[in-house]
């Protein structure tokens, strides 16, 4: 239950952050344009709200609503979720979304797209002036791999050191979009060296469906590489039990780990639960206690493999540019996954994405989802689809090119296509995530 509260707690925050800083983009820039903005809420209020406020003078409702399923500004003169119909009836007026250029409400529904992408840059730059840039270029994996079975039918074997993805370098920066398994799977062509040569291995057109297929990942590190740690993440649970660079984890409930692959088998053996864990520092056995969460991740990194770049305060932000453009590239890129069967089925709703933050708090595992989701939001806003942003900028781009307003009875009929559309993939993707938790 603690793990639960814990998890939601973060996805709450998480998403209440990412709201509050889309909607304000489309706020500021109504209000620069002198747009009228009736409501600004977290969260939808249907019925009634948790808390409403108002202040003097002032046009705009301020609440946070009951339905936690996102937020939204009501700006004067515009088809929204709203479908406000006596308004729009109304003569129109001159602080009115509808009565201002196209450009101008053009820049009002990118706003919110925007900002979320701004944020994201913000968080990553704050995440590696803070903590730095952890990755393991994987020419450094001296070792080699261990493929999956369905990494075998496709030709990688036992040992091959991953070099490049269509020419480019292979490197495990352990995120959802950016690890070495992400880097490989749409490529045409991955360069491997075996027994000191370069072997270029053809990749199969459906690789991506016969991994979800398969259901068995892709690879993982050789089991001969021993567990000594190299950096402990703050407020990780390896923190918290005090472990330091160098220490040489050896054992798990008195069961021997003398390489890294039996270490974390044994950490997934024992997923939520107290453990002990033996090691060697300065030649010294010592012994601790930790309290593994569902990931069995500890949060530290190993020796030889792991380099860390740090930076500057101003130096960090071109790297967090660099880092939300490398996010945004790698989920798109993944995206077009979603429309095949595999890619259907694995869709998950609220649950999936509270799966995907830590069982105990870690800031840095907060923030590096807080931004990733974002990136996710910016993006998914922006699609062409009628009740989302990119389904205003549609109808927008096509005055600019026409010269021509769509009807209000054709935007209102398309908002309201739209939302039956969202709403129904909302139901999907959170059905998905009950059928998982009822059949797991």
């Amino acid at each position: 239950m603690e793990t639960f509260l814990i998890k939601a707690l973060q996805l709450i925050l998480s998403l209440s952050i990412l709201v509050v800083i889309h909607e304000f983009g489309h706020f500021l820039f109504a209000r620069i344009f002198k747009i009228r903005v009736e409501k600004f809420y977290l969260f939808f209020d249907p019925w009634f709200a948790l808390f409403r406020y108002k202040p003097k003078n002032s046009d705009t409702e301020y609440g946070v609503g009951w339905l936690p399923l996102g937020g939204y500004v009501k700006i004067s003169g515009m088809i929204d979720e709203s479908m406000d119909k006596e308004q729009l009836a109304q003569p129109i007026q001159p602080w009115e979304f509808r009565a201002k250029p196209t450009w101008q409400r053009l820049l009002v529904m990118v706003g919110g797209v925007l900002f979320n992408l701004i944020l994201a840059v913000i968080i990553y730059s704050m995440i590696v002036f803070a903590w730095g840039d952890s990755y393991i270029p994987m020419s450094n994996v001296k070792s080699g791999m261990e493929f999956s079975e369905t990494a075998e039918r496709a030709g990688f074997r036992d040992g091959d050191i991953l070099l490049y993805a269509d020419g480019k370098e292979i490197i495990d920066r352990a995120g959802v979009v950016d690890n070495f398994a992400a880097q490989i799977i749409d490529a045409e062509v991955v360069t491997v060296l075996r027994n000191g040569q370069e072997v270029n291995i053809e990749m199969p057109a459906d690789f991506v469906q016969q991994l979800m297929r398969d259901k068995k990942g892709f690879a993982g590190y050789k089991d001969d590489v021993p567990t000594v740690v190299n950096t402990v993440q703050k407020g990780s649970e390896a923190e918290r039990m005090g472990l330091a660079n160098g220490d040489s984890l050896v054992s798990v409930n008195g069961v021997a780990t003398p390489t890294f692959m039996d270490f974390r088998n044994e950490l997934q053996k024992n997923k939520g639960e107290q453990i002990s864990i033996d090691f060697y520092r300065n030649g010294e056995l010592q012994t601790a206690s930790a309290l593994l969460d569902t990931t069995a991740v500890l949060g530290f990194n190993i020796q030889s493999y792991l380099v860390t770049d740090h930076y500057s305060f101003f130096g960090s932000f071109p790297a967090g540019i660099k880092y939300g453009l490398r996010t945004l590239k790698g989920y798109v890129g993944q995206f077009k996954h979603i429309f095949t069967r595999e890619g259907a089925s694995s869709l998950g709703g609220f649950g999936t994405i509270g799966n995907l933050f830590p069982a105990q708090w870690n800031w840095h595992a907060f923030w590096m989802m807080t931004a990733f989701l974002s990136v996710i939001l910016a993006f998914m806003n922006i699609l062409p689809i009628p009740g989302l942003d990119g389904g205003h900028v549609m109808f927008l781009l096509y005055e600019v090119v026409t010269g021509r307003k769509p009807g209000d009875k054709f935007m209102e009929y398309a908002q309201i296509a739209g939302m039956v559309l969202l709403i129904g993939l909302v139901l999907y993707a959170n059905g998905m995530d009950l059928v998982r938790a009822i059949f797991k």
